[in-house]
């Protein structure tokens, strides 16, 4: 789902095909020569034979020329300090002595973004969000709906929870009274950004992505999976990975055993 109201198309010939890409999945554009490559939300790369101009011009004005050879969603960055640098962990290098336009004319383009999001179609209540998602009640892993919070310079730095079931109260250790409403960060002192990166992924650029890592907040080896859900917002399934049966040959056993505990999968930690 995009944040923008209506989602914009661009054609490109990638090969001998012809591909559509949705505008607000491109993160960044790249030229080499009389070639464009475009980076794309999930890590894919199209390359296809057009000019900067065109693509400016079919991109629109979301986007933001480092120089001549990048143009880059106002979107898709984080911060900007020696490179500028993407949500995405990618870093592209810029002329220093721009640094200063190139910071105000972000910060004009970012709040601009802020102010398209639309907001209309999100459950008003606790009790519309217990309606949408009743059938998630009764799930015996953790579901929770977050709003994502973001800064002046649109950068996640917190998230709110909108919905959570019974078991995401279990996992988290405190009553949904006390979750629902509130701020990942008002809860949890210790905030580690790795999962506000992936769920502000999700939310920006509507991927799907699992992260297998330690929660230092509840103390608990997660495996999590985030996804989009209304404007603004993510859904996770979060799944405590000590009460999990692997199947055999499970690439997911490997990284949650081998990385965190320390020791390859045996016949035990198999269903």
């Amino acid at each position: 789902m995009s944040l923008l109201d209506e989602k914009r198309m661009i054609t490109v010939t990638h090969g001998l095909k012809e591909f559509e890409l949705a505008v607000d999945s491109v993160l960044y554009v790249a030229m080499k020569r009389n070639y464009a490559e475009i980076h794309v939300a999930g890590g894919d790369v199209y390359t296809a034979r057009m000019t900067m101009g065109q693509l400016e011009t079919a991109l629109g004005d979301g986007f933001l020329k480092l120089h001549r050879s990048y143009l880059v969603s106002a979107m898709a960055i984080h911060d900007i300090t020696d490179t500028v640098n993407l949500s995405n962990g990618d870093q592209l290098h810029f002329v220093h002595r721009r640094k200063g336009a190139i910071e105000e004319q972000l910060k004009t383009l970012q709040k601009d973004f802020i102010d398209k999001l639309s907001r209309d179609d999100l459950p008003a209540t606790l009790e519309e969000y217990q309606e949408y998602y009743k059938s998630f009640e009764a799930l015996p892993f953790a579901f929770a709906d977050i709003e994502m919070v973001f800064d002046d310079g649109r950068r996640a730095v917190d998230w709110i929870f909108r919905y959570g079931n019974p078991a995401l109260a279990k996992l988290e250790k405190l009553p949904l009274e006390k979750l629902l409403g509130a701020s990942f960060g008002s809860l949890f002192a210790n905030m580690d950004s790795k999962w506000l990166r992936a769920y502000e992924r999700a939310t920006l650029y509507g991927e799907t992505l699992e992260i297998i890592d330690y929660s230092p907040e509840i103390d608990t080896y997660l495996k999590v999976i985030c996804f989009p859900t209304f404007q603004g917002h993510c859904g996770c399934l979060l799944f405590n990975i000590e009460q999990i049966r692997f199947t055999r040959n499970s690439s997911d056993a490997e990284r949650a055993l081998m990385l965190y505990f320390g020791k390859l999968p045996d016949k035990n930690d198999f269903r």
